[in-house]
C-alpha cells in the first residue's frame, strides 16, 4: 500500500485504472472505491480488490482504524448494472448467484474487520451502495447526501442482508419506509435518525475522521481488543449485561497489567 492518502474528492476523470485506490498512513487505512464514471458502482474487480484490501487490515496489527470514501462526487450507486443484469436475466445460474455474492461478500468483509470504520458519503448511496455504509462503524456525510434503500425503485427485493443492517441503524419503522415505501434520507435526517455519526460540509469532514480515527490509530492493539468486545457484546444479537462484564473482564486486566509494566518500565521518579 502507498503511504499517501488518496483524495476521497477527486476529479471525476481519474485514470489510474485501478479498482479501489488504497493507503495506510499512521495507522489508518484507507480504501477508496475508484469508478466515478459509474458513480463508483462495484464491480467485481472492485469486490475483490476490497476483500484483499481486508485482509491486508486484518494482517497488519499496525492498522488502529480504517476511512472508506470514493473518488468523484458520489459515494456508491450500488452494484455494477452488468452484475444486475446478468443475474436478472437467469437468477438461478450458477455465474450469477457467485457474482452478487461476491459483491456482498465485500461489504460483509468491511463490516468484520477488527479495528474501527468510518465511512465517508458524498453525494449519495443506493442500494448495495447503502449497504456499503451501513457496513461501516460511523458514517460521516454531507448534509445534502442522498441515502436511498433503491432496490424498490429497480423493482428488485432488496439484498445482501439489506433490512438486517437498516433495522440495526434506523430501527423497524425507518427501515419499512426506506425498503419497502421508497423513502430516503439526507444526510442530516441520517444523523437525526441514528443511521450516520455526523453531517458536515464537505471542507469539514476530513478534520471530523482525523478526530475519530487518530486516537483508534495511537493504540492499535487496544483498539483491536476493544472492538473485538463491541462485536461480542453488541451483537446482533447483545450479550446481556452480566455478560458484558465477564467478556470485558480478562482484557480490561490485561490492559491494565500492560499500563503497569510501562509504568515500571520508565523507572524511579519518571512520569
Amino acid at each position: 500500500m502507498s503511504s499517501e492518502s488518496p483524495n476521497p474528492v477527486s476529479p471525476d476523470d481519474d485514470d489510474t485504472g485501478e479498482a479501489i485506490l488504497t493507503s495506510v498512513n499512521d495507522g489508518v487505512g484507507r480504501l477508496t472505491l475508484n469508478n466515478p464514471r459509474r458513480k463508483n458502482a462495484i464491480t467485481l474487480e472492485m469486490a475483490a480488490a476490497i476483500e484483499r484490501f481486508c485482509d491486508r487490515v486484518i494482517d497488519d496489527d499496525n492498522v488502529g482504524a480504517v476511512v472508506v470514501d470514493a473518488v468523484g462526487s458520489y459515494f456508491c450507486s450500488g452494484a455494477d448494472t452488468r452484475i444486475l443484469a446478468a443475474a436478472s436475466a437467469d437468477p438461478a445460474a450458477p455465474s450469477s448467484v457467485a457474482q452478487l455474492s461476491a459483491v456482498y461478500r465485500a461489504f460483509v468483509r468491511v463490516g468484520s474487520l477488527p479495528v474501527p470504520t468510518v465511512g465517508v458519503v458524498v453525494g449519495g448511496a443506493v442500494g448495495a451502495g447503502l449497504n456499503l455504509a451501513l457496513a461501516v462503524d460511523l458514517l460521516v456525510t454531507t448534509p445534502d447526501a442522498v441515502l436511498d434503500s433503491g432496490f424498490l425503485a429497480r423493482g428488485i427485493h432488496p439484498g445482501g442482508g439489506h433490512l438486517t443492517l437498516l433495522n440495526r441503524a434506523v430501527g423497524r419503522a425507518n427501515t419499512i419506509a426506506l425498503a419497502a415505501c421508497g423513502q430516503s434520507l439526507s444526510g442530516e435526517q441520517a444523523v437525526e435518525r441514528g443511521l450516520a455519526y455526523a453531517a458536515a460540509p464537505l471542507p469539514d469532514i476530513p478534520a471530523i475522521v482525523d478526530g475519530l480515527t487518530g486516537p483508534a490509530a495511537r493504540d492499535p492493539e487496544l483498539t483491536r481488543r476493544v472492538m473485538a468486545s463491541v462485536r461480542m457484546e453488541l451483537g446482533p444479537p447483545a450479550a446481556t449485561w452480566d455478560s458484558a462484564i465477564e467478556i470485558e473482564r480478562g482484557t480490561q486486566m490485561w490492559s491494565m497489567a500492560r499500563k503497569g509494566q510501562n509504568w515500571s518500565s520508565r523507572g524511579p521518579g519518571r512520569s
